[in-house]
């Protein structure tokens, strides 16, 4: 939580200062597209993480949690769903305020190889999975939960992410490093358990899961990823395209309609 009063605590003030994005990231206001990746996490994560505990795949002790718990989850779990996406909007806006984005130069090929390669790899999760190898069970569930949403991403806007790619990397791997330290401090503690059955069993500085650290990877660009998108400028742009591509407008003008329509009656 300290860091998050604290960054948005900065954001008010950058705000009274008149302190703003660059151009090309005011394609929409900033709280808006907050609260909206907020609820997506929280939907979206729900039954994933319930499905995890469930089966088995980590547990917590009921001892150092609340107890209280929706489904299979405790309450703290859900409101991690709904703090990461603040905590690393908040960061995403302190750098955009700060950094200058170069010119634009969009490679479109991007969005089909990067999409070929989530693809690719979405299926090597899935293989793991249905193969039966225990090991490899968290990982590939992270890669089937995680991925196709990126790869939509990727789909439409890789582009326009390698553009802001170094935007990008400072908001995506400060903020891994800093959550997987947090989550290797709670699990240090016995907070909660990686079910070793279904892990890797590779640890991170002795203690924190290859896998915990390859979700906050992944929750991160979920969340910067779909900010950054939602904020450039040129997804408007792009998006309004593809409406005009997918619902054309009839061009003929009134006038030809008109005169149409008065051919038709003096038949």
């Amino acid at each position: 939580m300290i860091p998050i009063v604290v960054l948005l605590f900065v954001a008010l003030r950058d705000s009274r200062q008149g302190r703003e994005r660059c151009i090309s990231l005011r394609g929409w206001p900033v709280w808006p597209a907050l609260a909206l990746h907020v609820a997506v996490a929280l939907i979206y994560t729900t039954a994933w993480d319930n499905y995890l505990v469930a089966t088995g795949v980590w547990w917590y002790d009921p001892v150092l949690v609340t107890g209280l718990t929706i489904g299979w989850v405790p309450i703290e779990e859900y409101a991690f769903f709904l703090l990461q996406p603040i905590l690393g909007g908040l960061w995403l806006l302190f750098l955009m305020r700060r950094l200058k984005v170069g010119e634009r130069s969009l490679h479109r090929s991007l969005r089909l190889w990067l999409t070929l390669m989530v693809g690719i790899i979405w299926i090597g999760g899935a293989v793991m999975l249905l193969l039966g190898w225990q090991p490899g069970t968290y990982l590939a569930l992270e890669l089937i939960w995680a991925l196709p949403p990126i790869g939509l991403q990727l789909a439409f806007g890789a582009d326009i992410l390698w553009h802001n790619r170094r935007l990008l990397l400072l908001a995506i791997l400060p903020l891994t490093i800093f959550l997987g330290a947090a989550d290797a401090i709670a699990i240090n503690w016995g907070t909660w358990t990686i079910n070793p059955a279904k892990s890797l069993n590779i640890f991170v500085g002795g203690i924190l899961p290859l896998e915990e650290l390859i979700f906050f990877l992944l929750t991160n660009i979920l969340v910067t990823f779909g900010l950054v998108l939602i904020w450039a400028a040129t997804s408007h742009d792009r998006l309004r395209s593809l409406k005009r591509t997918l619902f054309p407008v009839n061009r003929s003008s009134p006038g030809k309609i008109g005169a149409k329509e008065a051919s038709y009656h003096g038949k």
